[in-house]
């Protein structure tokens, strides 16, 4: 069975032709990364009016890449949601005029479970597993036996890891997207040189959060007069090296605190790290390390699969195919879903946070 994916949730406008949910055929990824750089981050309207732009052109590609015809795929699936909902209403008006003209089954599928195939397109997913999703937008942990619906562990209360991170770097003149930008800003830097938070540590949840942690690193940097100072010749009593690399260790101690306290919770031996952070490499070494001392496995896809692409929402089409709608034009697009964490009470799984290192200086004081 050949699959059309389309993906356009945030601003990648993307599409893939995938056979049997495990062979990649094609894969066509459009960014907007110097539309949206000046602005240090998305800006909704400029991402809707680019899919427009490129989303024909996009989808052509795919299928000439894959040496494949329209009139050769046997369905179509493409992301209704969550995501920014004018990016999402492009590429799945998109889809439904091609169902509509073609005659061919449209599978609306969610955005986030399309990061969970991504394995199946890199030799298979281990299950059952808990999978960590996490990214610009999404940062929730599931668990996932065989053929059965995910099930959601625990999700962010407020801000995602992926959008601590880039807002981390607006804040530090590090460029976007930002976090690349920190992960190579954080290259040499000391990680024990600020002690930033770690939200919700130790708590009795799987649940995240880095609001807390965000804002931690404003207080610091307008208390010491960073952002009083002039763009060229702003100063700090550390290295920004220094800076980045402090967070980013507090965003990774927080992901892996959950993840190991959801392995414990379900008695599982599998992770599978997916989304767009999962190419951030101090997670990638912290995570192995960790499976060596604690007697789990993990896994991550390769880094080209790790953000927003099309393959992945061609692969949970075939999974889900027998949704597959013959008269797709009542769908509708979501820019949000509910998630409710599976678990409320953690006492016996209570895991703590990493032991602050007695010369690290403290955010927040002097």
């Amino acid at each position: 069975m050949l699959i059309l994916g389309i993906e356009t949730s945030c601003d990648d406008t993307a599409a893939a032709v995938v056979e049997d949910g495990r062979r990649v055929l094609s894969s066509v990824v459009q960014d907007q990364d110097d539309l949206h750089g000046p602005f240090g981050g998305v800006v909704p309207e400029i991402a809707s009016r680019r899919h427009l732009e490129v989303i024909g052109p996009v989808v052509r590609r795919a299928l000439e890449s894959s040496r494949t015809s329209l009139g050769e795929i046997d369905l179509i699936s493409v992301t209704a949601g969550p995501g920014l909902i004018g990016s999402l209403l492009v590429g799945l008006s998109y889809a439904k005029g091609l169902c509509y003209a073609t005659g061919l089954p449209l599978v609306p599928v969610d955005h986030i479970q399309g990061h969970l195939m991504t394995l199946d397109l890199a030799g298979g997913t281990p299950l059952p597993s808990v999978f960590l999703v996490s990214s610009g937008g999404h940062t929730t942990l599931y668990h996932m036996e065989g053929d059965d619906p995910p099930g959601v562990l625990g999700t962010t209360l407020d801000d995602a890891a992926g959008e601590a991170l880039d807002k981390a770097a607006k804040m530090l003149g590090l460029g976007y997207p930002g976090g690349p930008a920190m992960e190579k800003a954080a290259s040499g830097g000391d990680p024990a040189a600020l002690e930033f938070p770690r939200p919700l540590s130790g708590r009795d949840t799987l649940d995240f959060s880095f609001s807390g942690l965000k804002t931690s690193l404003f207080t610091w940097l307008k208390r010491e007069g960073y952002f009083d100072q002039t763009t060229t010749g702003r100063r700090l009593p550390l290295a920004i090296a220094d800076i980045a690399a402090s967070y980013q260790m507090a965003v990774v101690d927080i992901l892996l605190e959950r993840c190991l306290a959801a392995l414990r919770h379900t008695g599982g031996t599998e992770l599978v790290v997916v989304g767009g952070v999962a190419r951030n490499a101090l997670l990638r070494r912290r995570a192995a390390a960790a499976a060596v001392e604690e007697g789990f496995e993990v896994h991550f896809p390769p880094p080209r699969l790790c953000t927003d692409n099309a393959a992945m929402i061609a692969a949970l089409g075939f999974r889900e195919r027998k949704r597959a709608l013959t008269d797709p034009l009542e769908i509708n697009a979501y820019s949000t879903k509910a998630l409710k964490a599976g678990t409320a009470h953690l006492a016996d799984h209570r895991s703590g946070g990493p032991a602050a290192r007695s010369d690290r200086k403290p955010v927040g004081h002097h």
